[in-house]
């Protein structure tokens, strides 16, 4: 469970990049490692933050998937450089799956277009031509005509349940400042690390 600092400060400065014009303050990049070993980073976005974690939704037979299943242990970091200072938020912790209640209830505020391409895509496969993807997705749309959009089960979200959480912020000079807290026997403990 986050402390009440660390939620706040995080999103805080969402909010404010946010109010900065940032077209997606919550885009983080997810870091993982694979069976092999080999480690793949790229950006997701990051779709709610509480006390438990944070969350981003994906494809479940996608890379990202496959490796989290691998290895559930990840890392992210947003990064905002137009804020005053830039800061950044580096996260360490384990990713595992939400709930289906939890899952279904983001999917059913999506754009029904986001909806028939989680069903039409396969993400991370090889799509021989767009025209293929524009196919499946019109296919779907006749499929789903005259109801909602089910969630796919291979669709769904992760939590990223943080056992470090560290923030920066861009001074001159490179005299950055740099906070760190690390879950320890269950208690959140925070230092200053030299930048």
């Amino acid at each position: 469970m986050l402390n009440l600092e660390i939620l706040a400060t995080l999103r805080n400065l969402i909010e404010e990049a946010r109010r900065s014009g940032d077209p997606e303050p919550g885009a983080v990049n997810v870091a993982t490692v694979d069976a092999q070993g080999h480690v793949s980073a790229r950006m997701v976005l990051l779709k709610h933050i509480d006390e438990r974690g944070v969350t981003f939704f994906t494809d479940y037979r996608s890379e990202k998937a496959q490796a989290i299943e691998a290895h559930p242990q990840i890392a992210l970091t947003l990064y905002w450089k137009h804020l005053k200072p830039a800061a950044q938020v580096r996260i360490e912790g384990r990713a595992e799956k939400l709930d289906a209640g939890e899952s279904d209830a983001y999917f059913s505020s999506r754009v029904r277009l986001s909806q028939l391409g989680a069903w039409a895509s396969e993400q991370s496969a090889t799509l021989p031509g767009r025209e293929l993807l524009e196919q499946r997705v019109a296919m779907r749309e006749r499929e789903f005509a005259d109801r909602p959009v089910p969630r796919p089960p291979h669709w769904g979200g992760y939590r990223v349940v943080p056992q470090m959480v560290e923030f920066w912020y861009a001074h001159e000079h490179r005299l950055n400042e740099r906070v760190r807290w690390e879950l320890v026997e269950g208690e959140w403990k925070q230092r200053l690390l030299y930048p």
